[in-house]
């Protein structure tokens, strides 16, 4: 082998092993998670008496059905309080007569969700609850959530995310692989880490937080992921998210292009952000100040999109195979060859426990092409990132 090969495998290497720990991770995740969710226990502790916090920017088409979801499991104290934000439509008018306080919020500059849910939690500072659960104006909640979140949250003063799935019902194709990979990211690895005791990433909605950790926390900003920067400030305040599988929040994704393709590019292009301003400073933490939570919480951070690390596995095995060929080495296509079979294993392992109700055998044929038409997604991660909070354009309009 000539020097400058040898020296051009160095950052082949290199590359293998940052790949390895997000493979590894979900590998792990996918292990732990494999056995099936079984009916919870009934939920312990007292029932506090809670506010449902729902910041809403023009969501007339949907919100009552949100509220629909949240009024029968009230109890007497308890409250649902809608933050019109920034609304051009009767979003006020359609929530007060869904029996929700309302409270409308105007502002050219200070835009986005979290500016919703800092007003929020200073209208009810006026009498504060000893729960706050936050839920999106486009999502149900299942019943009895809001009593699970509510316990949980007062009995472990911890953040409690709930499990919150995207659906597509009546989609097929490429529609399906993305439900698919909510569920890997939503259920399984949340799951899997939950099983060992580890925490989770906040999620947006479905969230519950006593009201002294909200109260006190850093809510006003326009991040465009504000839920995981909220998670990650927690954590580092040694609150640490804990998964709550028994209470369920789903949502749907948008049928038309647009609202599609705006979500997942808020989504995405916000998780790789984090992943590169957060990660590293939190593993150093994790690790030189003895705290696992913390380092666990990086970790699980540090598996990007499935599609976007599908991608790399694949990108990587074709440099080993490049590199072998040209140096006769065999190392970097068996490491490359290694990743990919954990990688697909992680896959499987998750279809095969929580995705064979969402999509068929056959169906995962289209993977390959869901990979391939997010290309230029983040390719504009590189050359032209979104940094501003966008709503999703709703079926409603």
């Amino acid at each position: 082998m000539s020097p400058l090969l040898s020296l051009l495998m160095y950052p082949l290497y290199g590359l293998l092993i940052l790949a390895a720990v997000p493979v590894t991770v979900l590998l792990l995740q996918a292990l732990l998670a494999f056995a099936r969710l079984r009916p919870a226990p009934a939920a312990s502790g007292r029932r506090p008496r809670l506010a449902v916090l729902v910041p809403a920017h023009n969501e007339s088409g949907g919100i009552s059905a949100t509220l629909d979801s949240l009024r029968p499991q009230l109890v007497a104290g308890d409250r649902i309080l809608v933050v019109a934000d920034n609304c051009s439509d009767d979003t006020a008018a359609v929530a007060a007569r869904g029996g929700a306080e309302v409270r409308e919020r105007f502002s050219d500059t200070e835009r986005g969700k979290g500016y919703a849910l800092d007003f929020g939690v200073r209208c009810l500072a006026d009498d504060p609850p000893e729960v706050v659960v936050i839920v999106d104006a486009d999502c149900i909640v299942g019943p009895g959530a809001l009593d699970r979140l509510a316990r949980d949250a007062v009995q472990h003063a911890v953040p409690i995310q709930a499990l919150y799935l995207m659906r597509a019902p009546g989609a097929s194709g490429l529609k399906k692989i993305a439900e698919f990979a909510w569920v890997v990211k939503n259920l399984v690895r949340p799951l899997g880490f939950a099983r060992l005791g580890l925490p989770c990433q906040l999620m947006g909605t479905g969230m519950a937080f006593d009201w002294p950790t909200l109260s006190t926390a850093a809510l006003a900003n326009g991040h465009i992921v504000e839920d995981m920067k909220l998670g990650l400030d927690l954590a580092r305040a040694g609150k640490a998210p804990r998964f709550c599988p028994a209470a369920e929040v789903y949502s749907t994704f948008p049928s038309n292009d647009a609202g599609t393709a705006a979500q997942r590019t808020r989504w995405e292009h916000g998780h790789l952000s984090m992943i590169v301003s957060a990660v590293p400073s939190m593993l150093l933490q994790g690790l030189f100040k003895g705290r696992p939570q913390l380092l666990a919480l990086a970790l699980d951070l540090s598996v990007p999109p499935l599609a976007l690390l599908a991608m790399v596995v694949m990108a990587l095995f074709g440099l080993g195979l490049v590199a072998t060929v040209l140096s006769g080495a065999v190392l970097p296509l068996a490491w490359a060859a290694l990743l990919g079979l954990a990688f697909g294993a992680a896959v499987l392992l998750a279809w095969w426990a929580h995705g064979r109700q969402v999509l068929a055998g056959r169906e995962l044929l289209l993977a390959l092409w869901y990979v391939v038409r997010k290309v230029p997604l983040y390719c504009r991660f590189v050359v032209q990132r979104q940094v501003e909070w966008v709503r999703s354009k709703r079926d409603s309009e």
